[in-house]
């Protein structure tokens, strides 16, 4: 028999969020962002399950074509743009949408002769300072790429840096929104401004982040934005990573459990060992005290995760055995609590899902 680990994925709950995301933004176009074969979900289930997106955005030219083999039709977004000359004859054959964000970039652009126009986004920094053209110079790269004739549409772009925080003490998302409008003042194109965080603030700013496009990222896989919990953001859960109980062992007071001896009992209590370790992307650092489920019943790890196998405290569980269902995350068991006992995102753990493991539909 099959290892009993196994991850499901929920396509009706990825429906369900990008609806949702939609009904946040309901005059503005949806691009469903599918990078890192769809945050671990896999781009055959997200084509599907984002068949109702007006795009799909990504970073990986491979994936880009891959999409386009698949049968998507509809246009794709590369979010960091080109890398070479040779990704620019790649937009241009599978009709792919690139952000520019830098001279080089530019000057690229300038130096290839495309078949056809390449729409592209012209990204602004306005103060997450990873990609982008400052608001000073902004006004010149749109200049440049308008007089490319091979350039067609440009519509402009922008990525928040703490959107799950519209009053952050250090950048309001407001004051990055103050920064965009004096940049982009009087050029003309379709804007492109809200992340999944961004999507969820647009009552607070009372129409201020409007604006043609949205880009749903992490809400789209049912991990919060932050600010709220996932269900209080009205998203569902689309992986559940589930194993079961493969052995139980009954040790007393003073025992301790695991590699590092860093777990000990202070009393009479049965452990479950899990078929699920680093090696299947569980994180290792996950400390004592982080939740899973077994049997339906909220209970925690105890002891250092292994490669192969974690434990889990059985105390409140005297039914449990060998064979008992455990829900690491997903249904039931919300990713962003695991994610935070751990230390870590949402994003990572189901990104950092493991090719071992089995992924079905369900």
């Amino acid at each position: 028999m099959p290892r009993p680990i196994l991850a499901s994925i929920h396509i009706d709950s990825m429906k369900h969020n990008l609806a949702r995301a939609k009904a946040c933004a309901p005059g503005s176009k949806a691009w469903a962002v599918v990078k890192a074969h769809a945050y671990g979900h896999g781009l055959e289930r997200a084509m599907r399950g984002f068949a109702a997106a007006d795009g799909l955005a990504l970073v990986e030219f491979d994936n880009a074509v891959r999409l386009r083999e698949l049968g998507w039709t509809k246009p794709m977004l590369m979010l960091e743009g080109f890398f070479d000359a040779a990704d620019i004859q790649t937009m241009d054959q599978y009709q792919l949408n690139g952000a520019v964000h830098c001279g080089e970039q530019l000057a690229l652009l300038e130096a290839a002769r495309p078949a056809r126009k390449l729409d592209v986004h012209l990204k602004m920094n306005t103060g997450m300072n990873r990609l982008g053209f400052k608001p000073e110079a902004f006004r010149a790269a749109y200049a440049r790429l308008r007089a490319i004739p091979h350039v067609g549409e440009i519509t402009l772009m922008t990525h928040f840096a703490n959107a799950d925080e519209a009053a952050h003490a250090c950048l309001p998302i407001r004051e990055q929104i103050r920064r965009f409008k004096l940049g982009a003042d009087g050029l003309a194109g379709p804007l492109s401004l809200s992340n999944s965080a961004g999507i969820f603030q647009m009552d607070a700013l009372d129409g201020e982040l409007v604006s043609d496009w949205i880009r749903p990222g992490v809400m789209l896989y049912g991990g919060t934005p932050g600010g709220k919990s996932a269900e209080e953001f009205g998203l569902r859960p689309t992986m559940t990573l589930a194993s079961e109980i493969i052995g139980v062992q009954q040790i007393e007071a003073g025992d301790y459990v695991g590699y590092g001896s860093r777990f000990q009992a202070a009393g009479s209590m049965r452990i479950g060992v899990v078929a699920c370790g680093y090696a299947d992307g569980y994180p290792r650092h996950a400390p004592v005290d982080t939740p899973v489920l077994v049997d339906g019943v909220r209970t925690r790890i105890v002891g250092r995760v292994s490669m192969d196998m974690l434990t889990v405290d059985l105390t409140p569980l005297p039914q449990a055995q060998v064979g008992s269902r455990v829900v690491l995350w997903g249904e039931g068991m919300p990713i962003d609590e695991v994610a935070t006992a751990a230390g870590t995102i949402g994003y990572e753990l189901m990104c950092a899902l493991a090719p071992r493991v089995p992924v079905v539909e369900g």
